[in-house]
């Protein structure tokens, strides 16, 4: 048959053709747009894989068209490193949303001493302003970035801004080194929302993005509306598999015990539905009689080389056997296990056992590295969808592969 377009987008972030079952946050997220004072600002949390970045791009969306600006970035450890950083992360992101806003000579007058005479072109509330009223505020980092945020709110006037971190995991205060640039950012956020400012912050990242946030200061508990997400249910797993074939009206598509299985292989995580059907439906338009058996168990290897392999290429060897300890010992379920049953399981695995406080620290290190995180107290589970399946394959305990599914070309385009 002729070449047809793979209607599957697997990559990282990338937006697929159809978002299924985020409707709850996605109203959520409009409720919280009509706040005239800003009273909740957003955590949008979850494991790799289910979502994040794809609901983020969607809510950004959705601010543009209630007639929000809306900035931001990806955070790297770099940003986090001092509240210098933080600050020219904001300012810079700031300034893409203020440039075009004209600056009276009144305002820059009292603000950053501009006078009326001297001020021979129209100036915009561009990068090189901003970085001047915070190189001139008084105080510290905190104390400048906040005149620059009400000095910016003044220009724009009524219109809401939303300032949108992904990877916002990342953020971290450093005591050692005295800087605390994720404090700095709630304290100055906190501060001008106070005065009615409508510049929201929307951070996204992995399951330990929260309690960082409440560590660093516990008012942050009521700053935000935390939405979590999870796998999505039967029904929105079998809608994000069927809904992009119809959408791209495709001649190929996946019969019912195709997209069962699909639905089975990937528990309901969107980005592994979107890597499965990618890989299946570019081996299903190649066969000539349009039907086929989708080779299930070799696209839960190819996963496990493009996504697993290089989680688990970060941990040490010590650290390895507890993951594998982990893996044994997970209830798939709930997809969690405890510090206890992984102190009980090294004393009869047959290795060197673990003790609790060695536990505690490597559970951690294995935190802080972004391969697991603490669902409960007591309770932890793996910061990648499916790990558990992929560290018992890797120690010969994996559970029988899943089924093969059969795919099918239909007989009429947009089946």
């Amino acid at each position: 048959m002729n070449w047809v377009a793979n209607p599957y987008r697997p990559g990282a972030g990338h937006m697929p053709l159809h978002v299924a079952g985020r409707e709850p946050e996605q109203a959520e997220f409009r409720r919280l747009l009509d706040q005239e004072v800003i009273l909740s600002n957003v955590v949008l949390t979850g494991p790799c894989g289910v979502g994040k970045t794809v609901l983020l791009e969607r809510f950004r969306e959705l601010a543009v068209d209630a007639g929000w600006r809306w900035v931001g970035t990806d955070l790297s450890e770099a940003t986090s490193l001092s509240e210098e950083r933080i600050a020219t992360r904001l300012i810079t992101d700031l300034a893409l949303a203020t440039g075009r806003f004209v600056v009276s000579s009144r305002q820059a007058l009292t603000k950053i001493g501009f006078s009326a005479t001297s001020q021979r072109r129209e100036q915009t509330l561009d990068y090189d302003l901003l970085m001047r009223v915070y190189g001139e505020a008084p105080g510290l980092p905190s104390d400048k970035l906040k005149q620059v945020l009400m000095f910016a709110a003044e220009v724009v006037g009524p219109r809401g801004i939303v300032f949108a971190y992904d990877e916002a995991q990342n953020l971290a205060d450093h005591a050692a080194a005295k800087e605390f640039p994720l404090g700095l950012l709630l304290d100055v956020f906190k501060s001008i929302q106070r005065r009615e400012v409508r510049f929201m912050l929307v951070l996204s990242g992995l399951p330990m993005l929260f309690p960082r946030l409440v560590d660093s200061r516990t008012y942050a508990e009521r700053m935000f509306r935390v939405l979590q997400l999870e796998r999505l249910d039967e029904a929105s797993s079998r809608e994000a598999i069927v809904r992009p074939v119809e959408v791209m009206r495709s001649p190929v598509c996946f019969d019912d015990a195709a997209v069962a299985a699909i639905v089975e292989a990937s528990r309901g995580y969107p980005y592994f539905i979107q890597f499965i059907c990618h890989e299946a439906f570019a081996m299903m338009v190649q066969e000539p009689d349009g039907r086929f058996v989708v080779p299930a168990r070799d696209i839960v290897r190819k996963l496990d080389h493009d996504f697993f392999a290089a989680r688990w290429s970060r941990a040490t060897e010590r650290q390895r056997e507890l993951l594998l300890l982990a893996a044994r010992v997970e209830r798939e379920e709930v997809e969690e296990f405890t510090t206890a049953e992984l102190v009980e399981a090294s004393r009869t695995g047959g290795g060197k056992p673990f003790s609790s406080s060695g536990v505690a620290q490597m559970l951690a290190a294995l935190t802080e590295a972004g391969l697991v995180y603490q669902s409960r107290s007591g309770a932890y589970s793996f910061a990648v969808p499916l790990f558990g399946g992929f560290l018992r394959r890797q120690g010969g305990l994996a559970a029988p592969s899943p089924p093969q599914a059969a795919g099918k070309r239909s007989k009429r385009a947009g089946r």
